[in-house]
This record gives C-alpha cells, structure tokens and sequence, in this order.
C-alpha cells in the first residue's frame, strides 16, 4: 500500500507537469491587443508575429489604407471576444483619418491556437469585411457648389463685368494640372478647378467645402466592386471684401487713360477697409505690393512728430534754397525758399525739404522719427486678406539720414495702400490695420494706434492748406480735401540731369482716404494731384 501511494503521487506529479508543458500560452484577447496595437502604431512586423502563416501581400492591404484612401492616422479598439475552445472572435472599432473626414466602421478579427499559441487567422477581410482577396479601397470624390467672392454690399465679383483691378484681387479660378494635383493629394484630382492666386487661392478651402466623398472596394482592374462607406460633403462659404464698387468705378474713372504704371488705394478711415484698390497696368499689384520712396507725403509722418516735439502751424521756420546736415546737401526740388523765413503750416504747404530737413535735425530724434512712423503704419505686420507690403521705415543711423528721412528719400519705402493708411489715420486720429477681406475675420497682429489729439488736429489743418493755397491748389481738387502731394526721387542723375521722379498725391475728404503714384510721373502735383481731383469728382 506504502509503494502503490508513492507511484500514484509520482504520477500524479509526472501529469501535471505534462499538462502544464501542452497548454496553449497567452490568451486570444492578448493576441488581439497586440494586434491592433500593431495596426494603430504602423508596425506591420509585430502584426506579422501575431499572424498564422501571413501571405505575401499581407503589407500591401494595410499600406493600401495610406495610399488609397490617404489614411494620416488610426485608431482601433477592441469589442467583447466570443471564445469557442480554440477559436475566438474579436470584433473591434476601426476610425481611419482621411483628407475628407474620419471614417468609421465595425470588424472583427478570427483567432486560433497554432504551435500552442493564440494568433490571428488572416484574411483580408480582418481589414474590413467587405475587402477580399485580390481587392483594395477607392474613393471618388464630388465637389458640391463654390463660395462666391463678393464686394461689401454682397454683389459678387469673381465673375465677368467687374473692373480689371477687382478680378486681380479676387485671384483666378483654373483646372489643376495632373503635378499640381499630385502635390495637393487627395481629395485633388487633376481637372478640378481651385484658385490659383489672389482670394480664390488663400480662401480656397472655405471656398471649395468640401466634396461627397465615396468609398469603395474595387478588384484589381480597378473596377469598384462595391460602396462600403463614405461623407457627405458641404458647399463652399462665401468670401466677403469690404470694396466698394461705387468708389471702385470712380477710382477706375480718375485712372482711365493713364499712360504710366499707376495705383491708387482708398480707405475708410473709420475701420481701415479697404474700399477700392486701382491698377494701370495690370499685372502686376502696384499699389498693395509695390515699394516706392514716398517722397514728400512722408511729411506728413515727420510734421506729426515736429507736432509733437512742440512746434504749432503758426511756428517761425527757415527755408533756405539749400542746407547742409550732417554734410548731406538738401535742396528744394523746384529750388523754393530764400533768406526769408514761413510758417510751418506753409513750409508743408510748399513742401520745403530743407525746412523740414533743419527742424528734424533740431527736434526730433531717430526714434522720435521712428515712433512717428509706427504709428502712422510703418513697420507693422499686415494682413489685409491678399499679400501685401506695409510702408518701410529704418531707423536711420546719421544726422545726414535722419534729414533725408524725414522728407521721405534714403531708404524710406512705401506704396499706395500704406500711405492712403497714413492719410486715413490723420483723418480719423487713429491709425487702424488695413483690411480687405472682412469675413471671414482675419486676426492681426498689428494694433490700432491712436495718434495724438492735438498734434492730429493740427496737422489736418495743415493738410487742408497744401490743396487750398500749397502745392496741390492748381489740381482743382474739391473743397474740404485734405492732402499732401509727393516728388520722390529714384534711381540716379543721367547726363547732368536731376534723378527721375515718382509722382504721389495722398489725402482724404469725408470718410474716404487715398493715395495715388504714377510710376516715372515727376511732379506730384502735376501727375497725382489731378487723378485724386478726378477720383473725389467721380465720388
């Protein structure tokens, strides 16, 4: 009895150990977790580990979610597993990040024991249950109706019948070539019409919606086999500008006939939009792009600061016909000025550069005359809905530069959308961030700056006295126009003969500011003055 008790516990023992080394290690729901974990990282070899006998093309279905579909991410999780003996099944929730939208849908995965393991028994429709053998997924996309550009009054504009200058802005509209289409991937096919410059390219998106998208199975002829999921696309939103086609037809009135490139801007200086913006010729957006030294408008930025510094329109100032600063030699550009002395209010009037050059030199420093500019506009990071450039102002670095600074020469820059923003801010008495494009809003970086009340007022006067007894009185420009007119030199001397000149004129009367420049057009108030006449007569 002692021996047959000792060989049943020996046995006993030898069978235990025997079941312990048979049974099947792990569990299918380990298994399945891995799997997925597999699939959500993109690690195809850990899948493969925790497959039976995986086929050749195992990779190729699930690289085909990428590159069929244009899958960027996804997410799998694991459902209640049904266990019979050695089979299992593990359905799970499967969400595909696509170009259009995610995608959901239900699956499952089938397990067995093999080698005393649990692992996946795979067939392609462990991707989704309508994938077989031999097939991939498709998508086909239908895009529903664009957004349309329109002016402030909701009249379209990215049609036919509107001025030449609005359809630059507005950006053209044209089928993307088979590279393009590759660059922008899916939902782009080549033939779908996007924008392709101005609003119609930086509002594609919101333009465009986006399209009913159709997802599919199809066998290897790529014939669909069959519609396994999809989105329903929305129609494109409207873009909307702040022009104003009354005052875009007057402005495209006052340029008509010009026969040198000319651009013209005009605001609103309540809000800093843009009312309408005008190009002759085409092409090429001069008067929002464009960078020009401004010449004598930029007197106005440096007699608001002189303002400031403590000298009055009625103040004593020289003009003498030349002065030198800081060995730089000023002289007028008609050779105004004499012994005599003037009112600063006329030396704006008449444009004096060697007044002004003299009383920057004694009163202003070059960040006076730098803070100046900032908050007229210069310098600041615009976004007025279209590229753009702001007015230019470097902190000059010499008495010499500083003079000719202030009169708007050396490296002083500028276009017409920043100087109708210098003259919109005199207007108002706070500089505002231009904008265009009002929905949707655009945030900006720069701030609105409101100037100095005393010193704005003041100058405002003065530039009333430029059009009604100054340098801009011949142009016949209407009563209550506040303005300044601009001779900027560029380039250089040619055979003796004084640097060739750009013409400018700015200025605002009512709730409209402006600045126009003619490209070569030498005197300001001989060229721009009378287009700005024009333009206000139009209105």
């Amino acid at each position: 009895m002692i021996v047959a008790a000792v060989l049943v516990v020996v046995l006993g023992a030898a069978g235990g150990g025997a079941y312990v080394l048979l049974r099947t290690k792990g569990s299918p729901r380990q298994t399945a977790e891995e799997f997925l974990a597999g699939w959500r990282r993109g690690d195809l070899a850990a899948m493969r580990a925790v497959t039976v006998t995986p086929p050749a093309d195992f990779d190729r279905y699930y690289q085909g979610l990428r590159t069929d579909l244009g899958t960027t991410k996804v997410t799998v999780s694991l459902g209640a597993l049904t266990r019979h003996g050695k089979q299992a099944t593990a359905p799970f929730a499967a969400a595909l990040t696509l170009p259009a939208g995610t995608w959901r849908y239900q699956g499952g995965l089938r397990l067995v024991t093999s080698d005393r393991k649990w692992k996946v028994a795979w067939t392609p429709e462990a991707v989704h249950p309508d994938l077989h053998a031999g097939q991939h997924f498709t998508t086909s996309f239908k895009w529903l109706k664009r957004g349309t550009v329109l002016a402030a009054d909701d009249t379209p504009i990215d049609g036919a019948g509107v001025p030449g200058s609005v359809q630059q802005l507005v950006g053209l509209l044209a089928p993307l070539t088979d590279k393009q289409a590759k660059k922008l991937g899916a939902p782009y096919a080549k033939g779908d019409v996007v924008g392709q410059s101005g609003i119609q390219q930086r509002f594609d998106k919101r333009l465009a919606g986006t399209p009913t998208t159709t997802i599919s199975t199809a066998d290897s002829s790529g014939h669909t086999v069959k519609a396994v999921g999809g989105f329903t696309g929305k129609p494109g939103q409207n873009v909307k500008t702040s022009l104003d086609l009354h005052v875009q037809r007057a402005m495209s009135t006052a340029l008509q006939g010009q026969g040198k490139p000319t651009s013209m801007v005009a605001i609103r200086p309540a809000t800093g939009q843009i009312l309408a913006v005008g190009n002759i010729p085409g092409g090429f957006d001069r008067a929002m792009q464009g960078i020009y030294p401004p010449g004598s408008t930029f007197k106005v930025v440096t007699a608001y600061a002189l303002l400031q510094a403590g000298l009055t329109p009625s103040s004593s100032v020289q003009c003498p016909k030349t002065a030198n600063v800081g060995g730089q030699v000023i002289h007028n550009s008609e050779g105004e000025g004499g012994a005599g002395g003037m009112t600063f209010k006329t030396a704006l009037a008449e444009s004096c550069n060697t007044a002004f050059a003299l009383q920057t030199q004694k009163l202003l420093s070059a960040p006076k005359l730098t803070s100046a500019a900032s908050a007229l506009g210069f310098n600041q990071k615009i976004d007025p809905g279209v590229t753009a450039t702001a007015g230019s102002f470097p902190t000059p670095t010499s008495d010499a530069e500083k003079a000719v600074a202030g009169f708007g020469q050396g490296r002083d820059l500028a276009n017409a959308l920043s100087i109708a923003g210098v003259a919109a801010g005199v207007a108002d008495g706070t500089w505002r961030p231009p904008v265009l494009v009002t929905e949707p809003q655009i945030p900006q970086k720069a701030k609105p700056s409101r100037l100095n009340s005393t010193a704005r007022s003041r100058l405002a006067g003065m530039m009333r006295a430029v059009v009604t007894s100054g340098t801009a009185k011949p142009a016949g420009l209407p009563s209550g126009t506040a303005g300044k007119t601009g001779t900027a030199e560029y380039g250089s001397a040619q055979h003796g003969k004084e640097p060739p000149t750009h013409a400018w004129f700015m200025g605002f009367r009512g709730d409209v500011a402006f600045a126009v420049v003619v490209e070569g057009g030498g005197f300001g108030a001989k060229a721009a003055a009378p287009i700005a006449a024009r333009f206000l007569k139009a209105l």
